[in-house]
């Protein structure tokens, strides 16, 4: 558990740290207020209720939507071929830095999922992959783009599939 915990510590950045703060302070400041109008009730009680949702929800959905915008890139599947002597899918692409910075390291998953007719089934099937796969590639320079191979293995599905690609990149 110590680990776990040191390692997710060793993965923040500055701007995360900044984040966590402001949402902390911005609670104290709300919880403060919400003090000095306690005479009206109402508007107390939803201060209150504002700056807990804010506590518990902001950190997680700013830290999301911050690395979404910082460590932007782009997957892009090129090519995926089921293999016939053996029970895998060969998978190529291109991922692309499309931020300001460069990336020492990105990861890419390869998910495979069952794959029907039916739009709102295949929203389903997705929540249920049939077999996932990742690589790391290292160094990716700012407006670079790198081509990847990438097996997804053991694959014996036989019927109808798809496969879609997932990168998460940082500093």
């Amino acid at each position: 558990m110590k680990n776990q915990i040191n390692a997710i510590l060793n993965a923040l950045i500055v701007q995360d740290y900044i984040l966590f703060g402001s949402v902390f302070v911005l609670f104290i400041f709300l919880m403060i207020l919400a003090i000095l109008l306690r005479e009206k009730r109402k508007t107390s009680r939803f201060i209150v209720t504002f700056a807990f949702l804010l506590l518990i929800l902001g950190p997680t959905l700013g830290y999301i939507q911050m690395h979404k915008y910082l460590f932007k890139n782009n997957v892009e599947l090129l090519n995926e071929k089921k293999l016939v002597y053996t029970n895998a899918i060969v998978v190529e692409g291109n991922i692309t830095n499309s931020s300001r910075v460069n990336f020492s390291s990105c990861k890419i998953r390869a998910i495979a999922y069952k794959k029907t007719p039916n739009e709102y089934k295949n929203y389903i099937l997705r929540l249920k992959p049939i077999q996932k796969s990742s690589i790391t590639l290292q160094n990716l320079d700012k407006n670079q783009t790198k081509e990847f191979k990438m097996f997804i293995e053991p694959f014996t599905y036989s019927k109808e599939y798809s496969v879609e690609l997932e990168s998460s990149c940082k500093k």
